[in-house]
């Protein structure tokens, strides 16, 4: 029996606050799997976290654009997302008939994580900055998640990280973990979902759309300006994986039906593909 293939998709916490955005999550997700795709979900929920703390009185504390996460903080940002976001989205694509098993990356030991140590970071001037409750990824339980999958599960996996011997949980930043998820995993497709849907070069033109780069164009577009702000490391870190056995990225917008199954196609009608290119 062949290996179907399998696709890692990022789910940001933004995307999940419009009704469109949210249905067409399960819509997408739909279309793989009737296509006889497994997939991996991985999520996260910024905005989410905000409002709760906001809601109890808390501030939430970023430096240089990253979040620090005390004690405190933590317990908010569990209840945000493996509460609200991780029910919310497990219920989507359960109401779409999909077999999602929601769960974070303490369960089973399915992110392994270390403590961030201080460290200097642009933008924050010359101190060592303590992140507080936040970690690093150092290994990912695969052969867990390939159970999961060989049950016909889709894993809904909330941001967080598990100390390997005392069980303490971190926070882990998303963008970084779900390429660790898709290399571990050897993904045929890794899908960053966002609210824009695709790289273009002038954004208020819709037929600007790129449709397919090749590594070495979309670091060009990097330097030309072409990818910025916060799409350049989440660009820059994906890339990564195309020389660890990853086939292919893709940047989608999920509020575009049929925007996966496009892309898992090789079709090019929605989003934007990268490959490894020659």
């Amino acid at each position: 029996m062949s290996k179907k293939p399998l696709a890692v998709v990022k789910v940001g916490g933004d995307v999940l606050l419009g009704e469109a955005e949210r249905q067409g999550i399960s819509n997408n997700i739909y279309d793989l799997i009737e296509a006889d795709w497994q997939v991996i979900v991985l999520h996260g929920g910024g905005p989410q976290t905000n409002r709760l703390q906001q809601q109890l009185g808390m501030t939430p504390n970023k430096v240089a654009g990253r979040r620090i996460t005390s004690e405190s903080d933590l317990i908010v940002v569990e209840q945000a997302i493996c509460g609200e976001v991780n029910v919310a989205l497990t219920q989507l694509l359960q109401d779409k008939a999909i077999n999602a098993f929601g769960c974070n990356g303490a369960s089973g030991k399915i992110i392994i994580a270390e403590k961030r140590p201080p460290r200097v970071v642009s933008g924050a001037g010359a101190d060592a900055i303590d992140f507080g409750e936040v970690g690093d990824v150092t290994a990912i339980n695969s052969k867990l998640l390939q159970g999961l999958l060989d049950l016909e599960l889709v894993p809904v996996i909330a941001t967080l990280g598990v100390e390997k011997n005392s069980g303490r949980v971190f926070n882990i930043n998303a963008d970084t973990t779900v390429v660790q998820i898709a290399r571990a995993m050897q993904a045929d497709l890794l899908l960053l979902t966002t609210a824009v849907g695709a790289i273009y070069k002038d954004l208020s033109s819709p037929e600007t759309r790129i449709a397919k780069v090749n590594a070495t164009e979309a670091r060009q577009l990097i330097v030309d300006g072409i990818i910025q702000g916060g799409m350049i490391p989440k660009v820059e870190e994906a890339l990564s994986v195309l020389k660890d056995g990853v086939k292919k990225i893709a940047i989608v917008g999920p509020q575009q039906s049929g925007a996966f199954i496009s892309v898992a196609r090789d079709e090019g009608t929605l989003g934007t593909l990268i490959d490894a290119g020659s």
